[in-house]
């Protein structure tokens, strides 16, 4: 799953790994020429990207250099060796791929990264992408250390025949009223347990987190203050957790053999869906359920992201102004539309978001229905990037979603409120 945001635990799980292992994960230095004279690059990414044509074509139209892809197959073990190397200070490609779970860490690390600012190409500039896009990779002093390549904008997915059944509308623009906002979702998450009997949606986990990240204020504000006792997300939780004790979550959790079964099982009507969850929901709910789930231009309290990724050029390269070169070329509009098309990462930059090739793109697994339109006014919805304070993270992933966990197996929704706030502060020390 492209954008699965992997928690810390797992990650630090792989360091012993990888410390037996480093070369399996890109070590070695970066960077330098061949015995023919080429410049070689060096670039990490993981899980898919869509540049294995592209690179052949960079090769072809710079015959001076050879490119290399090191391709780990989840963001996990990647990001892992990207600190570590980080901390052994060598041994990084000359490209770095980063999710934007792991941006707050790399914020933090910035001093290690090129600014693009000055050694990127002249001709980049930064409204090649959407403004938050840029915000969310751009230093508290102005250094921008990473081209944006993805972004996973959210709409709502939906099962149309359960929804008809529970008499609630069905069709895209019928249940946009449903989607307009929070407290509608919920009072329609009301309406269909008590004509069914079955559960609105998957996890509590996956409702908390994109109402979280849609408030102006995260867990930190900008000078990295741990502020999750008075930046609303109580009331976030208040809501969420309210929901589950009212029948509405199928207490699923998120990328686990059952989530990917409950798909298939019929256990949920509605999902939160980022562009690349389409892919997703097809591949777990399976062919017989082809034209039953729906998605429609709409999210609960207007827009959001989830997912994307960004390429940065770490300063322990020794080709650093190609590795630039390189990362521009691969984040202009052109490429990013040939990736859409090859893996299905969705584009971040402007002029990709009104080319008729996206715009036009539809999807017969859902009805036919133009999801790069649709997708694109989702992207154009959101109005800022959420800062993420260094530990961010490691609190949504390891604090946050397990205490909603407890919450849907029985334990009070204030005892966990104030596991929440307890294991926020050690996180933040």
């Amino acid at each position: 799953m492209r954008y699965r945001r992997a928690g810390l635990a797992k990650v630090l799980a792989c360091t012993a790994v990888l410390a037996a292992v480093a070369t399996a994960c890109g070590s070695g230095g970066s960077g330098g020429t061949n015995a023919d004279g080429k410049v070689e690059l060096t670039i990490a990414t993981f899980n898919e990207f869509g540049y294995e044509d592209l690179l052949k074509e960079y090769e072809a139209a710079n015959p001076n250099i050879k490119v290399t892809q090191r391709k780990t197959g989840q963001g996990a073990p990647h990001h892992q060796n990207l600190f570590t190397k980080l901390g052994a200070g060598s041994g990084l490609a000359d490209v770095e791929a980063v999710e934007e779970g792991f941006l707050s860490q790399v914020m933090a690390k910035s001093g290690q990264f090129e600014n693009l600012k000055e050694i990127g190409p002249k001709d980049v500039r930064e409204d090649r992408w959407l403004q938050w896009k840029v915000d969310a990779v751009t230093t508290k002093d102005g250094k921008l250390i990473g081209y944006g390549t993805d972004i996973g904008p959210l709409a709502m997915c939906y099962r149309k025949d359960m929804l008809q059944a529970a008499g609630l509308p069905s069709d895209p623009e019928g249940v946009k009223a449903l989607f307009a906002t929070w407290d509608s979702y919920f009072e329609a998450g009301d309406k269909y347990v008590k004509a069914t009997g079955k559960p609105w949606f998957d996890s509590a986990a996956q409702i908390f987190n994109p109402m979280h990240n849609q408030a102006q204020t995260g867990y930190f504000d900008r000078d990295d203050k741990l502020v999750i006792e008075n930046n609303g997300d109580k009331k976030i939780w208040d809501q969420v957790t309210g929901a589950v004790a009212r029948g509405q979550s199928a207490k699923l959790s998120a990328w686990s053999p059952e989530w990917q079964t409950g798909f298939k099982e019929s256990a949920f009507a509605t999902k939160t869906c980022p562009s690349w969850m389409l892919g997703v929901i097809e591949g777990n709910a399976g062919p017989d359920h082809k034209g039953k789930w729906a998605v429609t231009a709409a999210f609960p309290g207007g827009g959001g992201n989830w997912g994307g990724s960004y390429l940065t050029v770490p300063k322990q390269g020794k080709n650093k102004a190609e590795a630039a070169k390189l990362a521009a070329w691969l984040t202009a509009p052109e490429q990013q539309i040939k990736a859409f098309k090859a893996k299905g990462t969705f584009p971040s930059q402007t002029q990709a978001l009104i080319s008729p090739e996206l715009l036009n793109s539809s999807n017969e697994y859902f009805g036919g229905e133009k999801v790069g339109l649709l997708f694109a006014e989702q992207a154009n919805k959101v109005a800022a990037a959420q800062y993420k304070g260094p530990q961010d993270g490691e609190i949504q992933d390891n604090v946050v979603s397990p205490a909603l966990t407890t919450v849907e197996q029985g334990t009070s929704a204030e005892d966990a409120w104030k596991t929440v706030v307890e294991g926020a502060k050690k996180a933040a020390k």
